[in-house]
């Protein structure tokens, strides 16, 4: 129906006759003169009709916006002055010799340049927003690091490999997503969080080098970076180490974003360790553009007669830290108070601060409610280990690590944006060394940090016995501007050890046989040292791209309450259904 697209109109094809088909992005009547922009996936451009043809001009002030036209005409130079330097086809325009409207279209329910329009507007007419450039764009732009992916892992031996979306439920990680059977009555299968246990079976099969880019589902609270079913680039390799996948992926992430966004990245990556990574910036994925830091005051607040201090300092579990703002004095008493109901928001019960009005007058150039509290050695000591100068603000933070962690690091990223202090560019960063395990202090048991199958640090073995909180990990998560993007690590190989890490999560042998037979029978056959990783593509696509949620990268995503609002997605189903897969559904009972 067409000869070229509407944004490949150029100079090239002056005087040639063309037809190109799509959409109306608007259509504008000067004084006898019809304009219409033609729109469709790779650009727009401008068609001209004039009355020197009554029929097709007739026909040309029927059409409306989101009509569907085809148009014949020939190319040429627009007027002097009337050119836009901004569009592909800004120095051209189609003379109109012939129209045909293809389809006709309703008045859409928004606008689509206005970008004043609700998201759930836009997610129920989704088919509507997809027409608009941005989207489009990033649309584009996942499908091109895509291809990207593809080629490297094509070119390096990879082989593309489908795992099964109908699985079995596992006791560990977020809640599945049941698919009840109709051939084994009252059974179920699970939509499947991640290929890890297929990947790790394709290993032992001699696959050698395998991915996927693959649909996973977690029934779990959402968030912007989250959905319950999302998609991830998911890698396994055998007779490798970590130093080499590592190696590896980040040639892989530096080959993307070369081909993609033609930005070369940092060789090597920088690593840090997960100690490190907590200790400096309250967080495991720390965005390195921000240049704030938290510093460590445990051992100078230990003394102290201030409980508030003095508490979580001598707490073998507790955490003192300080977080200097450069220039923080500027902070008005309502953004302080601000920012304290932020950390609020993680479990902090306050945020104590002092200003630094001037260094040189000692105690009276400082500004802070707590300073009656605090010796002055301890307040010399604070303002050298910080290295304040004039104009700062100290933040504090006093409680659980945890508490601290998540607070203080939280406030760092914020200030970051606030004060302006994000500086640009792209900071990859491996995080190495993680703990096997963290404790979870509502079950009263062992967790993992990472997942079941994560192998420990040979030199780290006997510690699962004798110290598991102290085991740490072969896992590396690689962060990107503060957002995780991958995680992985190598895997456990041999059977005896995954029984071992089983029973620490509790996880007995009778349930371990059920949940997980097929995977220790494996393990007996051979099973060869492996790892790998999973790419959130999701994600990667939305820093990419610049958007603020992955939402604006998937064609169709569901909400925060996981509701699709165009198909109106999850819907009951009828009692013929229910019957089928042998399920009742219990009506909530109402009181009288």
């Amino acid at each position: 129906m067409r000869s070229h697209y509407c944004g490949e109109i150029n100079e090239s094809l002056i005087e040639q006759t063309v037809t190109v088909c799509g959409w109306v992005q608007r259509r504008r009547d000067h004084g006898g003169v019809i304009f219409i922009d033609l729109r469709d996936r790779e650009g727009m451009v401008q068609v001209v009709y004039d009355p020197d043809k009554p029929e097709v001009f007739a026909t040309a002030e029927k059409v409306r916006n989101e009509f569907v036209l085809q148009v014949t005409g020939r190319v040429r130079h627009r007027p002097e002055g009337t050119q836009n330097a901004s569009l592909p086809t800004g120095m051209v325009e189609i003379l109109g010799l012939e129209l045909n409207i293809v389809n006709t279209s309703e008045t859409p329910p928004f606008i689509l340049d206005d970008d004043a329009v609700s998201e759930e507007l836009r997610l129920r007419y989704r088919y509507l927003d997809l027409r608009r450039p941005e989207m489009l764009q990033r649309l584009r732009l996942r499908s091109q690091v895509t291809t990207a992916m593809r080629h490297y892992l094509d070119a390096q031996g990879f082989l593309d490999i489908e795992t099964p979306m109908l699985t079995r439920a596992t006791p560990e990680g977020a809640r599945d997503y049941l698919v009840p059977s109709r051939t084994h009555p009252g059974s179920f299968f699970a939509l499947p969080q991640s290929p890890q246990i297929f990947k790790q079976l394709l290993m032992v099969a001699g696959m050698d080098k395998y991915y996927q880019i693959v649909r996973c589902f977690r029934d779990e609270d959402l968030r912007a970076d989250r959905q319950p079913e999302f998609t991830q680039l998911d890698i396994e390799m055998s007779f490798i180490d970590e130093e080499a996948i590592m190696s590896q992926m980040e040639a892989m992430v530096r080959h993307i974003f070369a081909h993609v966004l033609e930005e070369a990245l940092h060789d090597p990556f920088p690593r840090m360790t997960y100690k490190e990574a907590m200790l400096r910036y309250g967080s495991d994925k720390p965005d390195l553009r921000i240049p704030l830091e938290l510093v460590d005051l445990k051992d100078v607040m230990a003394e102290v007669d201030f409980k508030v201090f003095s508490g979580p300092a001598t707490d073998p579990e507790g955490r003192v830290t300080a977080l200097r703002l450069p220039k923080g004095c500027e902070l008005s008493r309502k953004e302080i108070d601000d920012y304290t109901k932020f950390v609020g928001i993680y479990g902090a019960r306050g945020l104590a601060y002092i200003k630094v009005n001037d260094k040189a007058r000692g105690l009276e150039g400082l500004q802070s409610p707590i300073l009656k509290f605090l010796p002055d050695n301890v307040v010399t000591a604070i303002l050298e280990r910080t290295a304040a100068e004039d104009g700062d603000l100290i933040f504090f933070g006093a409680d659980k690590a945890r508490v601290v962690n998540e607070a203080l690091g939280a406030l760092r990223v914020k200030l970051g944006h606030d004060r302006g202090l994000v500086e640009r560019g792209w900071r990859p960063l491996w995080v190495v060394d993680f703990p096997m395990f963290e404790w979870d202090e509502a079950s009263k048991r062992w967790v993992s940090l990472h997942h079941p199958f994560t192998s420990p640090k040979e030199e780290h073995l006997a510690l699962l016995e004798s110290d598991p909180g102290n085991c740490e990990s072969r896992a590396y998560d690689l962060v990107l501007n503060g957002t995780e993007v991958g995680g992985g690590s190598m895997r456990i190989f041999r059977q005896p050890v995954q029984e071992q890490v089983f029973k620490h999560l509790g996880i007995a042998d009778e349930e371990a046989r059920d949940k997980f037979g097929f995977l220790l029978d494996a393990l007996k056959f051979g099973c060869p040292p492996h790892g790998g990783i999973a790419f959130g593509l999701d994600r990667l696509v939305m820093l990419m791209s610049g958007a603020a949620s992955i939402r604006d990268v998937m064609a169709f995503p569901k909400t925060q309450t996981a509701s699709c609002l165009l198909t109106q997605a999850p819907s009951p189903v009828s009692e013929r259904q229910l019957k089928e897969l042998n399920i009742r559904i219990r009506k909530p009972q109402v009181e009288s």
